[in-house]
């Protein structure tokens, strides 16, 4: 006997998410207008923890902060990985079952440790794990031309204009010229066969 039912899974997944998208849009439709409009300059303000926001937003960011907090979450993500290890790696079905499963468990969790460390003597390496800022590297340019002569002209004082705007002319210069524009004409030439 055949199905009576006419919507196949994928139909009732489909009407499953439009039931979904309405009842979100019902619901931010409804706060909208039952929410009270009465901004004041509290309200409209930026909120920052309870702080009051002092200057511009736009300030100088250190990326080493940035930085440190994606270390951070990438070893916090690595023990959610090794937790899940250690509860199979420790169970005594899986190893009765096969005596290799303990071994190659061990050794990709090695594995993964060891790629886990190489990141970070990478970064150790490089740098970002300080806190302090490092103090700048000069570079150092191999030139022909002395350095007494780079510092003699740093030292010279040199004279200088002071500015003014220039004054905008009270004649009113009337020069205007028509000109004639080439003007296009297509000539279109019949070729006898």
């Amino acid at each position: 006997m055949e199905d009576g039912s006419q919507i196949t899974e994928f139909g009732k997944v489909f009407i499953y998410l439009i039931i979904g998208t309405l009842m979100v849009l019902f619901t931010l439709l409804l706060g909208k207008i039952l929410s009270p409009r009465k901004p004041t300059a509290a309200k409209q303000s930026t909120y920052e923890c309870g702080e009051e926001s002092i200057g511009s937003a736009w300030v100088q960011f250190n990326s080493k902060f940035y930085v440190i907090a994606l270390v951070f979450l990438l070893f916090d993500v690595e023990m959610v990985f090794i937790f899940p290890w250690t509860t199979v790696f420790g169970s005594a079905e899986f190893i009765a079952a096969d005596g290799r499963w303990g071994w190659y468990t061990l050794i990709e969790m090695f594995l993964f440790i060891g790629i886990l460390i190489v990141g970070l003597v990478y970064v150790w390496r490089k740098g970002d794990l300080e806190w302090i800022k490092p103090s700048p590297i000069k570079p150092t340019i191999n030139n022909v031309v002395p350095q007494h002569i780079y510092d003699s002209i740093n030292k010279e004082l040199y004279q200088t204009k002071s500015f003014q705007f220039a004054q905008p002319l009270n004649e009113e210069v009337n020069d205007t010229k028509v000109i004639a524009k080439p003007a296009f004409k297509p000539k279109f030439i019949k070729k006898d066969p």
